[in-house]
């Protein structure tokens, strides 16, 4: 049960005349000077991104067990883990459901039950009645009261037991072929090496001091063997001083590693683009409505910053309907009017559909040339739309991510414009703003996102963006009554759809599959619409899903527009891009698959015209807590930063940013959601070491990014 903790940094020969003058540093030691690494072990240790012995310090324990104590036996809790012992009253083989071997221990304060399912004759005979034995394993309720399941044991000599440990064991994340125990021996090596080699602390004395920080080589010490009296509840939440400590490191080397790369797009050049009035107010007039406060706000701030020659690389936050796409359209104009393209990028082609037809509609009676690239077009729609885009014709292009392939050039993209950022990631907009990079001079960006992102996300994942928000509904949007029933109730939704839909209005029907599964028991949108056909012979049915083609696609759209179908059933892939107002009806059925954040953009097609509008969530039962918290919070707010910070709290930022946001955001101790509370003294360091001690950055950055740092590169 004992795991060797070496006290002394082996290393191999060929290192010794260097170390020995002190002058190598753990970043740069690499794994192969450890005891026992060779060429396959140091190529799984590469698989968790571990190179040097500075990589093993820094992969810490993600929990711990605690073999420093005994607990009695009539003292254990179900679920826990736990060092007991006790003498073998009993042991035999039972034939149960399975065959299994079965020890009673039993000590003076209970008795609890060890199971074996798979087990040895050797392994019998050597547990006899009146042995004593010392075990480690996790307490659980099984048929016999308490039971371990293959617990870690040895045999215990009366005279001279074998001591407890003396520190918590740390588990160490792992990968194919690295067991715990030699995670534990090269992490104790790699503790030893501190002795003999230097560990930079790279944040100043007295951001430290501020801080009321414990010197970084402490704190490693401490984390990867705790004393026994340690606070143990503190470290298995993640919690405790000395994993703060690293955790604000850790933030710190994000957040800089994004305003490092804000700070090298503010040196670069980008076409002053201050606004043609003449331009902007003949556009203005022909809305038949007024801009709301909020959105003339957020214009203003987007014209400052396109006036300047810097590029602009803005964060443009709105709820569902409040306008983001015509603020847009106002950014557009001022590159237009100044002789520049624009290229409008959306992830989905039903968005860029809906956005060519908002801007076809708004732009093209100025005399704007509209460009479309998606990658449905045919071959030579295709080679017509690359020529127009390069020669300068289209003015503005509106296209799928097929703007990023390497045959599309520009003749002169003055601003981009992303919608739904977080469905791209970081490098692929950083991708775009090269291309449109010509002779030193960069477009702007504006990103859009109708999904609101928490403040805690936005303080991390978006630092080299400044951020605008249109915190404002335009006038006569009536907010969105939702409900939830049961799947048991299907009869009264079906005559509900029934009624709205005589009473002139039109209804989604949303589905989260395409096709019957014999796994998920969600409804197929194919069956669920010949299903309504049947029950509801009387409306017009129309099916979109993400395999139809695109013009059939685009047919169902269009007739349900135009009011030639009722009811539309639909998968998701209605979540953004769809404005029918008269549409005051939506069922999300099995709502409890999706996340808050795609109810949310769902729900936000309908309430779109001044009539009432209701959402049914057709949820099946039984309902997880998690589903049935999700729910809740859907009944009860249609704020959609309310519904983002609910939904970063129920399924974390991973989810919430979208993996591939997230592949840039791999965190090896901090974690968002549990210390928020450090990202504002993150913010204060990160400005304090860019201005006092910018060498210092970059090191920060390299120790926690390491080959991650694709920031920087692109």
């Amino acid at each position: 049960m004992r795991c060797a903790r070496p006290s002394i940094c082996v290393v191999s020969p060929r290192t010794t005349d260097t170390v020995n003058q002190g002058i190598v540093s753990l970043e740069r030691l690499p794994v192969t000077t450890l005891k026992g690494v060779g060429p396959r072990l140091a190529d799984k240790l590469a698989k968790l991104g571990l190179h040097s012995v500075q990589d093993l310090l820094f992969h810490l324990p993600s929990r711990y067990l605690d073999r420093t104590r005994v607990t009695p036996l009539g003292a254990l809790q179900p679920n826990t883990s736990a060092v007991i012992e006790g003498e073998i009253r009993t042991c035999d083989i039972t034939y149960g459901r399975r065959r299994s071997l079965v020890c009673r221990l039993q000590d003076g304060t209970g008795t609890v039950t060890l199971r074996f399912f798979h087990f040895s004759a050797a392994q019998k005979d050597g547990l006899v009645v009146g042995t004593r034995l010392r075990c480690f394993g996790e307490a659980r309720r099984g048929a016999s009261g308490l039971e371990f399941y293959h617990p870690e044991y040895e045999s215990l000599d009366e005279q001279a037991p074998q001591p407890l440990e003396a520190r918590l064991t740390p588990v160490y994340p792992a990968t194919e072929g690295l067991t715990q125990p030699r995670l534990r021996t090269l992490a104790a090596q790699a503790v030893a090496c501190l002795d003999h080699h230097p560990l930079a602390e790279l944040l100043p004395e007295t951001l430290r001091r501020q801080l009321h920080q414990v010197p970084l080589v402490d704190a490693l010490r401490y984390l990867h063997a705790p004393p026994r009296n340690a606070q143990v509840d503190q470290l298995m939440a993640g919690e405790h001083p000395y994993q703060q400590r690293l955790a604000y490191e850790e933030l710190l080397a994000h957040h800089l590693s994004l305003l490092l790369l804000r700070r090298q797009t503010q040196v670069e050049q980008a076409p002053q683009l201050s606004p043609d009035n003449k331009l902007e107010q003949r556009f203005l007039q022909q809305l038949p409505f007024q801009l709301t406060g909020a959105q003339q706000r957020v214009s203003a701030e987007i014209a400052t910053d396109l006036a300047k020659r810097t590029p602009m690389l803005r964060l443009l936050q709105g709820d569902v309907g409040s306008g983001k796409t015509l603020v847009a359209a106002l950014a557009a104009l001022a590159a237009v009017g100044r002789g520049f393209q624009v290229a409008i990028m959306a992830p989905t082609e039903i968005l860029a559909e809906q956005h060519r037809t908002n801007f076809g509609a708004w732009l093209e009676p100025l005399g704007i040339e509209l460009g479309w690239l998606t990658g449905r077009l045919s071959a030579g729609r295709r080679r017509a739309e690359l020529e127009r885009l390069a020669s300068g014709e289209a003015q503005v292009v509106v296209g799928t991510h097929a703007l990023f392939q390497n045959e599309v050039v520009f003749a002169n993209v003055g601003l981009i414009i992303i919608d739904e950022q977080h469905r791209f990631g970081v490098h692929q907009r950083l991708s775009l703003r090269q291309k449109g990079a010509q002779n030193g001079v960069c477009p702007h960006q504006l990103i859009m996102t109708a999904t609101p992102i928490p403040r805690t996300l936005s303080m991390s994942a978006y630092a080299d963006l400044d951020t605008s928000i249109i915190d404002e509904l335009p006038p006569g949007r009536t907010p969105v009554t939702t409900v939830v029933i049961s799947q048991d109730r299907r009869g009264q939704v079906v005559e509900r759809v029934r009624e709205a839909c005589a009473q002139g209005r039109q209804t989604y029907w949303v589905c989260t599959l395409i096709e019957e599964s014999e796994t998920l028991t969600a409804q197929a949108a194919e069956a669920t619409a010949q299903s309504l056909q049947e029950a509801l012979p009387g409306l017009n049915i129309g099916l979109v899903h993400g395999r139809l083609k695109g013009k059939e696609k685009e047919a169902a759209m269009v007739a349900f527009k135009e009011g030639a179908i009722d009811l539309l059933v639909a998968t998701t892939v209605i979540e953004v891009g769809v404005d029918v107002p008269n549409a005051s009806l939506m069922i999300i059925e099995n709502p409890e698959r999706l996340g808050l954040a795609q109810l949310h953009q769902l729900r936000g097609r309908v309430g779109r015209g001044a009539q009432a509008s209701h959402c049914v969530l057709l949820y099946g039962s039984p309902l997880s807590r998690q589903g049935r918290e999700r729910l809740r919070v859907m009944r009860e707010s249609n704020d959609g930063f309310v519904i983002a910070e609910e939904d970063l709290r129920l399924r974390g930022p991973g989810e919430v940013l979208g993996t591939r946001q997230t592949g840039d955001m791999q965190f090896k101790i901090a974690d968002l959601l549990r210390d928020a509370d450090l990202l504002l003294q993150v913010q204060q360091g990160a400005q304090l070491l860019l201005r006092e001690h910018p060498i210092q950055c970059q090191h920060i950055v390299q120790r926690w990014l390491g080959e991650n740092r694709r920031y920087l590169q692109v």
